[in-house]
C-alpha cells in the first residue's frame, strides 16, 4: 500500500514539472495582462468618447441658439428700419420704419411693377405751366412722395423722404424743398408726423434742420460720419440722426490695409460713442446705424435706437436662430460715456471736420454719389416723359 502511495505521489510531481509549472505561470500571467489590457483600451475608447470638454462646448453652442430668429430678437431691443424702396420686401421683412434715398429710388425706378407710378408723377409734373428742368424736378418730388405714401400703408412707424443732395450747401433751399415735400404728403392725406425729411449733415443742413423743427417738420440727418455732426444734430433738435457705419469701415480699411472684427470696427466704435453720450447728456434725438456691410455689426450695435437694414442682412437675420445680447443700453451709458458735455458752434465743427479726413472725404463722397443718382433718375424721367408725349399725341 505504501510502495503504491509513493509511486502515485511521483507521477503527480512529474505531471506539475518545474518546466510545466512554468509554462502554467507564464500563461495565466498573459492572461491577466490581456485582460489588463482590454481594460486599459475600454477605458481609454470611454474617455475619448465621453470628453467633457467637448460636451461643454457642445452644450455652449446649444445654449446659444434659440427658438425665435435673431431678427426677431432684435426688434425685441431695436427698432428696425428696412433701408429699401422695394415694397415686396419691405412687407417681407415687416420693419417699423423704412428709408430710401436717391440711390434705391433709382434701383426701383428701373423695375417695370413701377412704370405705374412713375406715370402718375409724370401726370402730376406736367400739369400747370411747369416745363423742362422745373417739371422734372417736380416729377421726382411727387415720385418721392408716391414711393413714401406707399411704404406707409405698409410700415405702422416712420418713412424717410430725402431732400436732393445737390443743395446740401445750401441752408434756404433745403428747407424750401423740404416744404414743398411735406404739402405733398399733406395732398396725398399724410400726417407730417410720419415723415422724416432727410436731409445732409453738413453744416448748412443742421442749420436748416434747426428751422425746420421748430415747424413741427421731423428731420433725419444723414451722411453723419463724425463724433461732432452728431452733436450738432442734437444741439439742432433733429428727430434722427444717421451715422453711417460700412462706410466708416470701408475708409479705415483702405487706409490702414488692415481687417477688423465687428466688435473692433471703428464704425461700431462711433455708434456706440454717440449712443452712450446722447443718453448721459440727455439730448432727445434718436440714434439709427446705417450701411452696414456684415450682420455682426448689426449684432455688436442691438439696443440703438433704431437700425436701418438692407434687405440682404434682414433675410440673414432672419434665417439665423443665434442669441444676441443687448450691446447698448440707456441703463449702462452713463458709466460708458467718458465724454463731457460739448457745445459745438460752426467753427468748432468746421475745425474738427478738417481734423477728420475720414468725415471730410466720406461726407463728399456720398453727397456727389448720391447727387450723380439724382441725375441718373433725372435722366430716366426725361425718358420716360418724351415716351408718355409720343404716345399722347398719337392717341389725339
Amino acid at each position: 500500500k505504501r510502495t503504491a502511495q509513493i509511486i502515485g505521489r511521483l507521477l503527480t510531481q512529474d505531471q506539475l514539472s518545474p518546466q510545466k509549472y512554468k509554462r502554467s505561470k507564464v500563461s495565466s500571467k498573459s492572461k491577466s495582462k490581456s485582460k489588463t489590457s482590454t481594460k486599459k483600451t475600454t477605458t481609454k475608447k470611454a474617455s475619448k468618447t465621453s470628453k467633457p470638454k467637448s460636451t461643454k462646448k457642445r452644450e455652449i453652442k446649444a445654449s446659444s441658439k434659440s427658438s425665435t430668429s435673431a431678427c426677431d430678437q432684435l426688434k425685441s431691443m431695436t427698432t428696425v428700419v428696412a433701408d429699401t424702396g422695394d415694397f415686396n420686401l419691405i412687407k417681407q421683412f415687416k420693419p417699423t420704419d423704412a428709408t430710401t434715398n436717391p440711390s434705391l429710388m433709382l434701383a426701383a425706378c428701373k423695375k417695370p411693377e413701377y412704370d405705374n407710378l412713375i406715370k402718375q408723377a409724370i401726370t402730376f409734373g406736367l400739369k400747370g405751366k411747369s416745363k423742362g428742368k422745373e417739371a422734372i424736378a417736380k416729377i421726382l418730388d411727387k415720385l418721392s412722395v408716391i414711393f413714401g405714401t406707399k411704404i406707409l400703408e405698409i410700415v405702422p412707424g416712420y418713412v424717410s423722404t430725402e431732400v436732393d443732395a445737390r443743395l446740401s450747401f445750401d441752408t434756404e433751399a433745403t428747407v424750401k424743398k423740404a416744404r414743398t415735400l411735406i404739402k405733398m404728403y399733406k395732398d396725398s392725406g399724410v400726417d407730417k408726423k410720419r415723415i422724416l425729411i432727410k436731409i445732409a449733415s453738413t453744416w448748412e443742413g443742421i442749420q436748416a434742420a434747426r428751422i425746420l423743427q421748430k415747424e413741427g417738420i421731423l428731420c433725419n440727418l444723414t451722411l453723419l460720419f463724425s463724433f461732432y455732426q452728431a452733436i450738432a444734430c442734437a444741439q439742432a433738435k433733429a428727430t434722427l440722426i444717421s451715422p453711417f457705419v460700412g462706410r466708416i469701415l470701408d475708409w479705415y480699411k483702405k487706409s490702414t490695409g488692415k481687417d477688423y472684427k465687428p466688435s473692433e470696427e471703428p464704425g461700431v466704435h462711433s455708434v456706440a460713442r454717440i449712443y452712450n453720450y446722447f443718453k448721459k447728456h440727455e439730448h432727445k434725438t434718436y440714434v439709427m446705424g446705417a450701411s452696414f456691410r456684415n450682420s455682426g455689426e448689426i449684432v455688436n450695435l442691438a439696443g440703438c435706437d433704431r437700425l436701418t437694414i438692407s434687405p440682404g442682412l434682414l433675410e440673414e437675420l432672419s434665417n439665423s436662430t443665434a442669441k444676441i445680447a443687448r450691446k447698448l443700453d440707456p441703463k449702462t451709458s452713463s458709466k460708458k460715456c467718458k465724454d463731457a458735455k460739448v457745445k459745438v458752434t460752426e467753427k468748432l465743427f468746421r475745425w474738427e471736420m478738417n481734423e477728420d479726413a475720414m468725415a471730410t472725404e466720406k461726407l463728399a463722397e456720398g453727397i456727389r454719389k448720391f447727387s450723380e443718382d439724382i441725375v441718373s433718375l433725372e435722366k430716366i424721367i426725361e425718358q420716360k416723359v418724351k415716351t408718355h408725349l409720343k404716345s399722347k399725341k398719337k392717341s389725339k
